[in-house]
């Protein structure tokens, strides 16, 4: 190892380590239903959401009827993306003109998917359309991400304290979860991917000409939005079959390394989350 090796990990451990520390604080603030930075312009959009679907986001949940919401959340979210996978041939964003997933393999990329597993059976750019790819799993890599979270802050409430019966609201959770951390962390991230030359396009494929004389089908799309999430969710399942190792998800050192960060980001700012819950920072920072 060299002189250079050493120094791109140390840089990398105390990048993670003050971003971590940072976000900490922001997702224990986040998750007790506290204003935030970007309140004034996402607090419109989350009580509209909770007014569409009926939610009172004073409420909170004993346990079971946690578990059971998020097991509700998740079925309807596989039958969904069963449909999508099954009938994509019949909708829009198809430049490719793809066929219908198997049935067999479009049920097993939705429980996967939904389960935040994302066990990838397929080849991506030759199996799935773009909207496939928009709608159904860049969707559910910010939801089961997003499940995970809620999980999470529901079980550090049930550490921090003392007496109590209930745990949070799951769907509250759900969506403070989305759209105050995994969405402006997902747009941000996609931004510098695409200046670092990640496809963000509906556009089919291109067929390129090789030194060679031969000719090489160069497969493109929405890669940018789902490449962010995925990351950032610690979720599988990018847009090409090889993921992070195919040279336009991951073109340059700056983009190999921000992808490698984000993996990471979350779940160690979980753990700064729950010091800050707990009232104790030095409980955080042992677990980290």
């Amino acid at each position: 190892m060299t002189a250079a090796d050493v120094l791109q990990i140390l840089v990398y451990l105390v990048l993670l380590a003050g971003a971590a520390s940072l976000l900490g604080g922001y997702l224990a603030r986040v998750l007790a239903g506290e204003r935030v930075l970007p309140d004034r312009l996402l607090g419109p959009v989350e009580r509209l959401i909770y007014r569409a679907c009926g939610i009172d986001a004073a409420h909170e949940q004993h346990w079971l009827a946690y578990a059971a919401s998020l097991l509700a959340f998740n079925l309807v979210s596989v039958l969904a993306l069963y449909a999508l996978l099954r009938l994509q041939h019949l909708l829009p964003l198809n430049p490719q003109m793809l066929g219908p997933v198997a049935p067999d393999l479009a049920f097993n990329t939705a429980v996967s998917f939904v389960t935040n597993t994302n066990w990838q059976a397929y080849g991506g750019e030759t199996t799935l359309s773009h909207l496939s790819q928009m709608a159904g799993l860049t969707v559910q890599n910010f939801a089961s991400a997003a499940t995970g979270m809620a999980v999470a802050a529901a079980l550090m409430r049930s550490f921090v304290r003392r007496s109590a019966r209930t745990v949070g609201h799951f769907h509250v959770d759900l969506v403070r979860s989305t759209l105050y951390v995994l969405l402006p962390l997902a747009l941000l991230m996609a931004v510098v991917l695409v200046w670092q030359g990640v496809p963000q396009n509906i556009d089919a494929n291109i067929t390129a000409d090789t030194l060679e004389g031969g000719r090489q089908i160069i497969a493109q799309g929405p890669v940018a939005s789902q490449v962010s999430i995925k990351q950032l969710g610690t979720n599988g399942g990018g847009f090409f079959n090889v993921n992070s190792a195919h040279p336009l998800e991951n073109p340059t050192p700056l983009a190999n390394f921000i992808e490698m960060l984000a993996i990471l980001l979350i779940p160690a700012a979980f753990v700064h989350a729950f010091g800050r819950m707990a009232g104790d920072a030095r409980q955080g920072r042992a677990i980290l």
